[in-house]
């Protein structure tokens, strides 16, 4: 059966808002971990047929096709194409499930997958002055909602989504909170332990950034109780038990085991199993649910199997709801912790949780590992790879 394997994994520190990458521009960003990727698997760019590159607000800086103008930046050779993907929020993670699916098919041997976001440079709603999202057929289909007054502007809202997921899951500000202060915890113990050393790199334009600058130490559920709710007076949703806005860049590369030997490279994962579900556009943030049941039934396993899971921590209600409903226990749930404590630049977060998860499965010897990520408008993907032999 064709194979396909992930031989590195690289992402950039992840900036705060307005933090130490607010000076880079987001196509520089991707040129820096496309560079890193060549320099750490010593490969020809010349042999990459593909760069698939997820960006979210394409809009500003992050206008123009922005995956191609990525390797260009980085020095790679006219002849390598790129392309940009926008699944909202699981953009890179759709980048390296069609990049593993092409060289799957054949059609690709070697293929950079991977994403950008600087949440700084183009903030979300960018470009909204030049009309209005959505359509007015679905606004119709969906206007008993939308205009009831819980949503902002009649518009869809992923804050609102978290606030019925709470609401439906019967989960408390307090237990939310101190979901989010774990999340703080585990990344602060990651970090300290060096989990993340061997996947960081540099970023030429902010010298001496090394490590993921949103992490509050001490985050415990007693401070975040102070703040305020974000989307409703009485609500449970904040700041502090959301993702932070953030800028980053994440790449992984891609090939079979065959093109990995000819070019000396040694695989970490293979790719196993993915699957893209739809849900409720409303509530939003539920897609990793029928997600994951769908990509277990399709890969034969079960959620006992798998050693480590990455759900992206969009809003607390998304992992834990997604955790009551699958089953699966405390100490393989984001381990490192997640998005609230380092923060979730959108494009880049797919492969962002991928490097994560693919370093954290070599260090540990895990062999099945699972990410998913909520997504704008309901959807959301859901990716098995296994650790190579």
């Amino acid at each position: 059966m064709p194979e396909a394997v992930v031989c590195a994994a690289v992402r950039t520190p992840i900036g705060k808002r307005k933090g130490s990458l607010a000076g880079v521009h987001p196509v520089d960003l991707s040129a820096a971990v496309l560079t890193a990727l060549v320099e750490r698997t010593g490969i020809d760019p010349a042999v990459v047929d593909d760069v698939v590159w997820g960006c979210v607000n394409q809009v500003g800086d992050q206008a123009a096709q922005i995956g191609r103008y990525a390797l260009l930046a980085a020095g790679w050779p006219e002849s390598v194409p790129g392309v940009t993907v926008n699944r909202a929020c699981g953009s890179s993670q759709s980048s390296f499930d069609f990049a593993a699916g092409m060289a799957l098919a054949g059609q690709y041997d070697v293929v950079v997958a991977g994403g950008v976001e600087s949440m700084t440079r183009v903030p979300l709603g960018a470009g909204r002055d030049l009309g209005r999202p959505y359509g007015p057929l679905v606004r119709e289909r969906y206007r008993a909602d939308l205009e009831s007054g819980e949503f902002p502007n009649g518009d869809f809202n992923q804050g609102v989504g978290a606030e019925r997921i709470a609401r439906d899951w019967n989960l408390s500000r307090a237990r939310l909170d101190a979901y989010a202060a774990r999340s703080h915890e585990l990344a602060a113990a990651a970090t300290d332990a060096g989990a993340f050393d061997d996947q960081l790199v540099e970023v030429p334009g902010a010298p001496g950034f090394a490590a993921d600058e949103g992490l509050r130490r001490g985050t415990t559920a007693d401070t975040l109780a102070a703040l305020k709710p974000s989307f409703a007076a009485d609500g449970v949703i904040h700041a502090g038990n959301s993702s932070q806005i953030s800028d980053g860049a994440s790449a992984v590369l891609v090939t079979t085991p065959e093109r990995a030997r000819e070019l000396g490279l040694t695989p970490i994962v293979r790719y196993h199993s993915g699957a893209v579900s739809g849900a409720d556009p409303l509530r939003m943030l539920t897609g990793p649910i029928p997600a994951t049941q769908k990509v277990l039934k399709r890969s034969g396993l079960s959620i006992g199997d798998i050693g480590a899971f990455e759900v992206n921590e969009a809003f607390a209600p998304v992992p834990l709801a997604w955790q009551a409903e699958l089953g699966a226990d405390d100490a393989v749930l984001n381990p490192l912790g997640g998005a609230i404590a380092v923060g979730h630049p959108l494009g880049a977060s797919g492969t962002v949780l991928l490097t994560r998860l693919v370093h954290h499965m070599r260090d540990r010897g895990i062999r099945y590992g699972l990410q998913t990520m909520c997504e704008g408008g309901g959807t959301a993907n859901a990716t098995i790879v296994e650790l190579a032999a």
